[in-house]
């Protein structure tokens, strides 16, 4: 089973929580033991599985970035200057699979799903859901 869920972000460089969007859907699928993968479509943004106590760790997922690869100086900034977005996107990856375990996220308590956008705001990204059931 696959599904296309659209989600806006409100800014440049930014961590979403989508983890409830996912769970809506796998409780809705009805699958009870399977795989769960999450994968965002474009080359600018990323999904990436972490805390949700507080902003801080999203904070500090964007400040890491921000560090590790600066905006405006990348050969890439010459066509539509978001070469640091493409290289953040690169590291974190386009996706992350979850198994399903009783008809849940074999998440834990502190993870959540995260659309990582590294080039917003955007009106809409795609993020494609698919589903595998492990029992047929």
């Amino acid at each position: 089973m696959q599904k296309i869920i659209s989600v806006s972000t409100p800014q440049h460089n930014i961590l979403v929580d989508i983890t409830s969007k996912v769970e809506s859907i796998v409780k809705n699928a009805g699958v009870t033991s399977g795989l769960v993968n999450v994968y965002v479509q474009g080359a600018t943004a990323g999904i990436m599985i972490q805390e949700n106590w507080d902003d801080s760790v999203q904070n500090d997922v964007v400040s890491l970035m921000t560090k590790l690869i600066p905006a405006g100086i990348w050969e890439h900034d010459a066509q539509d200057n978001n070469g640091d977005s493409h290289l953040k996107a690169g590291l974190v990856g386009p996706s992350e699979t979850i198994p399903i375990v009783n008809g849940k996220m074999g998440l834990s308590t502190w993870q959540n799903i995260f659309l990582c956008e590294f080039d917003g705001p955007r009106s809409s990204r795609n993020i494609v859901i698919t589903l595998i059931d492990s029992e047929k």
